[in-house]
């Protein structure tokens, strides 16, 4: 019997597996739909749709870097457990993501799915392929591209937290240094230009509440107010910040001494902003025992 692609298009939706794994089924059982249904099952691929609405907050963040280092990459991608990044599969997997949107810059996560990947599967093929395999819910949550840049410096803390920094002037090593304390530190964003007005009314209106209490005359408190914005703007912003090698300057005079300017930088923290579900393990367990 004929694999027409409507048939194999029908299988893919049904079991959620790869083009090819479903044209594979579809041949082995002479097009017929639910002996390749059957088959699916019994390998495991079709169990990846199953998954898809567990949470998946744990995971590595990955940077790849082009031999000039003029262009780099950042991406996050995410699995249930800690116990699955420390596989050979689950790294090469997110490795292989990030040669990937180094080669071929996709426009966002939907296109990189689409992508094949070094075994002339997808992305998203071999994600569902994984899943299957090892058993867990996995996605492709982000990446993030700079191109074309003078600076590229980059650190990597473990490989949960992950920060990139572009910079015009400098050196790799003081990217490298910045890196490290844009994850260590947490800024906002690079400088005081860049905070949202409505986030400082917000934090004016707390501090002026705050300072009324003093019982203090108007033109003190708004002296007062002043004075506490500016160190909210220090604490938050990256320029503002001490640096953390040397907490004596600020990474603006660090980078002034070095002839240096951030353009941005873009800081990756695995399953930031993920609401994780709280489970019972125990039940979780006997949950899968009784299927």
């Amino acid at each position: 019997m004929a694999i027409t692609a409507a048939l194999v298009k029908e299988l893919r939706e049904r079991t959620g597996a790869g083009m090819m794994e479903c044209k594979k089924a579809l041949t082995e059982t002479d097009g017929d739909l639910d002996a390749a249904i059957e088959a699916m099952r019994k390998s495991g691929l079709a169990k990846a749709d199953k998954k898809a609405g567990r949470t998946a907050a744990e995971g590595l963040v990955a940077i790849k870097a082009s031999d000039d280092n003029k262009t780099a990459v950042i991406v996050e991608v995410n699995c249930e457990t800690d116990f699955v990044t420390k596989g050979d599969d689950f790294k090469g997997f997110v490795d292989e993501i990030a040669a990937c949107v180094l080669a071929n810059k996709p426009a966002d996560v939907e296109a990189l799915l689409a992508l094949p990947l070094s075994s002339g599967a997808t992305v998203e093929d071999t994600r569902k392929e994984l899943i299957a395999k090892i058993g867990e819910n996995m996605s492709v949550r982000r990446f993030e591209i700079i191109d074309n840049a003078d600076v590229i410096g980059s650190y990597k803390h473990g490989e949960r937290i992950g920060v990139m920094v572009e910079l015009e002037g400098g050196s790799e090593e003081l990217g490298k240094d910045i890196a490290m304390h844009v994850a260590a530190s947490r800024p906002a964003c690079v400088s005081e230009a860049d905070v949202d007005a409505d986030a400082i009314e917000k934090e004016r209106e707390i501090f002026s509440a705050q300072a009324a209490e003093s019982g203090k005359p108007a033109d003190i408190i708004e002296k007062m107010v002043e004075g506490r914005i500016k160190k909210f703007l220090k604490e938050i912003t990256l320029l503002g910040q001490p640096f953390v090698k040397d907490p004596d300057q600020t990474v603006e005079k660090l980078l002034k001494d070095n002839s240096a300017t951030v353009k941005r930088f873009i800081r990756f923290e695995v399953g930031e902003g993920i609401e994780k579900k709280e489970e019972n393990f125990a039940d979780e367990v006997m949950a899968q025992i009784k299927g």
